[in-house]
């Protein structure tokens, strides 16, 4: 643990108390704060023990871990209908965090509630708009400059309704979350869909839409549907080459990217020990890649480690206490199991372009010949929420340190990205950071980065064919760098750093050979490393601003003319009849995540102003009726045009629209933009095969239809062309399909049917316009 001291000085500066306050906080033996941040917010391991027993007595069976932690936060344990993959649950999560990209929809939205306060402990983390260019400090200084409004907003915001704000420059938000706020049986939603990291804590952290995230900041009951549970049983131990990272690029590649929809990801069984808390973060934070509403480790000495660690041995001891109800059952029941011997799992390499095309590091180079691509690694980016630990950062630069040994560098360029400022203030103590520089590298800001496209790439000319390797978790089509062409594959750490190293897809650290500078060859050794640094960490600068007691005096000012920002107007309410006529935007081909949809990059300095962003709408989707991006043909003019240039003809004159889109739709980032954006340009349903939990959740928030064909071969019936009427609304009920009437050119139709997900809750949003609308009805009520 922290030194006794140390801690007394960082709860000082974050609370502005005197010392002996403070050891009354630390010395409260019977109630643990949940974080050092907030001393007079507790844990309540009481409460989940009360509500687990509940709901064990209704159930009569052994409990996973995730519905303990889960049913433990039941809004009423005792009546809560609980059926897997049936019932929407009503819960009462214990905290929310928010980054800065998401964090401006969702407190405009909560600015329009008109509530005073938040009514649970929240926390805005600035690390999505920091641009990747020059390296760490350059960079920091020139957001801080670009995005001065959009961090006055926040910053303000957050003193205002109660808010903790974590300035640029503290570092990622996932990282953040670890290092301070998750702990075993915690339930945190984040609007950001790698909040499962806090998994590898224990903890049931799910991502989320602004709107989702308004609801609990709001103390409203916060609805999700009960999750199945897939488990992973766990054997044997990890070793060598074989990282954390290769077992969820092994579960990637047999869940797929929508293997896990609907499902929490519940890994146990001995293997487990074997893997680092840090380890177990980057499993459960990869795990938004098959679409699983989240991922959980079960409590154990690993995890009390790194409590103990980074300060917060109170909640270690706390958790000892109460470990039979964070660890799961004997006996119990799993909707699906999947069993991984880590003695036999290789280090493994995804991609390009899909997070799910899995390959053992030692056969991508065949395959990539194979399939033509490119061999030569232009790029090797190492860091990022899911793999920017201090262990992460250990294992790459004791392989950079072999290099440098028989004089080597680098043939690709490379990079490296600290997780938090504590992890970059403590490697750069321990000397990994100059071992990577050294060898190449060039170590950016604490933020995301590349990762989300937030690079201002300069080697390469857009469409211009290339490979490089990332120990990111995405790599969907131009993500990293808006180069459709850029073939971008996943990989642990220390492998992006050899494979850098070598510069091609054709080296297996476990058999290759290098030639030194002496012109002697030799192998690499497996890296090994600590998890944990062996001094304490140095937490580096203070980041942070703590909501202050009063904030009658606050402003949170909007300037009417801002291109950032812009407050939020009402959407229209249902006027209680069918839809008729909608006109058919585009159809989909193929794949469409979030960044298809509202794509990042670039575009991230326009997430607090809707009409701007809505500029963005769709431009990456494949259109079905000519194979291109950004090109959709206008029903009235018939000529072909950028997809938001159409729609907003649309809006303008009152034609209203709809989307047709394949499978998974909406798989990927958690952002509400790609829901707000279709409702702000006049779009009335978005009609697939299948949705991605999350995007079908914030469509649902902000007043949409999200439909699913009842039988997918219906999605071959309809043609752009073509002109749909979906009835039954007037009776919209939870289960009751809906009927939709295809209007082709040539003036015959057709009838199929619609399914849905609504309850009786969502229905309510769709009838009110969102589920904003509905919130102040009740309030008025």
């Amino acid at each position: 643990m922290a030194p006794y001291s140390l801690l007394v000085t960082r709860l000082q500066k974050a609370l502005g108390v005197r010392q002996y306050h403070v050891a009354s906080v630390l010395c409260q033996r019977a109630k643990v704060a949940m974080s050092h941040f907030e001393p007079n917010e507790y844990i309540r391991y009481d409460l989940l023990e009360k509500n687990i027993d509940i709901v064990r007595k209704r159930l009569n069976r052994p409990l996973t871990l995730s519905e303990k932690i889960v049913y433990g936060h039941l809004d009423d344990p005792a009546k809560q209908e609980i059926e897997r993959g049936k019932t929407y649950l009503r819960l009462r999560p214990d905290r929310v965090a928010m980054q800065d990209a998401t964090a401006q929809m969702a407190m405009l939205q909560f600015i329009s509630s008109g509530l005073p306060k938040v009514a649970v402990p929240s926390t805005i983390h600035c690390d999505h708009l920091i641009e990747a260019q020059l390296g760490g400090e350059k960079d920091l200084r020139r957001a801080k400059d670009i995005n001065q409004e959009v961090y006055n907003f926040l910053a303000t915001a957050g003193a205002k309704y109660g808010v903790g704000f974590w300035r640029p420059g503290s570092g990622i938000i996932h990282q953040i979350i670890l290092e301070n706020y998750a702990y075993p049986g915690v339930l945190l939603i984040g609007t950001d869909s790698h909040t499962p990291n806090g998994g590898g804590l224990g903890g049931i952290c799910i991502g989320v839409g602004g709107a989702d995230a308004v609801d609990v900041m709001a103390g409203i009951p916060w609805e999700l549907k009960c999750p199945k549970v897939i488990g992973v049983k766990l054997t044997g131990s990890l070793s060598g080459w074989t990282s954390p990272k290769d077992v969820i690029l092994k579960v990637a590649g047999i869940l797929t990217v929508k293997g896990g929809t609907g499902a929490i990801v519940e890994y146990h069984g001995p293997g487990v020990d074997s893997i680092s808390c840090t380890g177990m973060a980057t499993i459960c934070n990869m795990g938004a890649e098959i679409g699983a509403t989240t991922s959980v480790f079960p409590y154990n000495h690993r995890m009390k480690k790194y409590l103990s660690k980074t300060g917060r041995e109170d909640i270690a001891k706390l958790a000892d206490e109460y470990k039979d109800h964070l660890v799961p059952d004997p006996g119990c029941h799993y909707d699906q199991l999947i069993e991984i011997n880590l003695n036999e799992l290789k280090p493994h390499i995804n991609g390009p372009f899909t997070p799910d095309l899995a390959h053992p590091v030692a056969e991508v180079g065949t395959v990539a010949e194979k399939e033509g691509w490119p061999l030569d690694i232009r790029v090797g980016l190492i860091g990022s929420c899911t793999n920017s630990s201090y262990e992460d950062m250990g294992r790459s630069a004791a392989v950079a340190k072999q290099a440098l040994a028989h004089g080597l560098k680098c043939k690709s360029q490379f990079t490296i990205t600290p997780g938090s400022e504590q992890i970059r203030a403590t490697i750069e103590r321990d000397g990994y950071a100059q071992i990577l520089r050294e060898v190449g590298g060039i170590v950016l800001a604490n933020a995301c980065g590349p990762c989300i496209g937030q690079w201002d790439r300069k080697d390469i000319k857009k469409g211009e064919k290339n490979t490089i390797v990332t120990s990111y978790n995405r790599n969907f089509t131009g993500r990293n760098d808006a180069n459709p062409e850029t073939h971008a594959f996943v990989t642990s750490p220390e492998i992006v750093t050899a494979l850098a190293i070598a510069g091609t897809l054709k080296f297996n650290p476990e058999t290759d050979f290098l030639t030194g500078k002496d012109g002697k060859k030799f192998k690499l050794e497996a890296p090994d490393a600590d998890e944990l640094p062996r001094a304490e960490f140095d937490p580096g600068q203070d980041t942070y601003q703590h909501p202050p007691k009063d904030s009658s005096g606050q402003r949170v000012d909007v300037s009417p003319t801002s291109q950032r920002l812009q407050l939020l107007e009402p959407f229209d309410k249902w006027d209680g009849k069918d839809l008729e006529d909608l006109q058919i935007l585009i159809k989909v081909k193929g794949k469409c995540t979030t960044d298809h949809i509202s794509a990042a990059g670039p575009w991230l300095k326009f997430r607090g102003h809707l009409d701007n962003i809505s500029n963005n709408l769709l431009i990456g989707a494949i259109n079905i009726e000519n194979g291109k991006a950004n090109s959709v043909r206008n029903a009235v003019t018939q000529e072909f045009g950028p997809v938001p240039d159409t729609a907003r003809y649309y809006k303008k004159h009152g034609i209203r629209w709809v989307v047709i889109g394949d499978e998974n739709y909406g798989e990927g980032s958690s952002r509400e933009h790609a829901a707000l954006e279709p409702r702000h340009l006049g779009g009335r349903a978005i009609i697939t095969k299948s949705f991605a939990r999350i995007h079908e959740t914030n469509l649902k928030k902000q007043g949409l239809l999200p439909l699913t064909f009842a039988d997918p071969a219906d999605y071959n019936k309809i043609h752009p062309v073509d002109k749909l009427t979906i009835q039954g609304l007037k009776d919209f009920a939870p289960g009751k399909p809906l009927k939709c009437i295809i209007k082709h050119p040539n003036g015959t139709q057709e009838t199929i049917l619609l399914n849905h997900t609504f309850n009786e809750t969502q229905i309510e949003w769709f009838r009110a316009g969102s589920a904003l609308n509905r919130m102040k009805e009740l309030q008025q009520q």
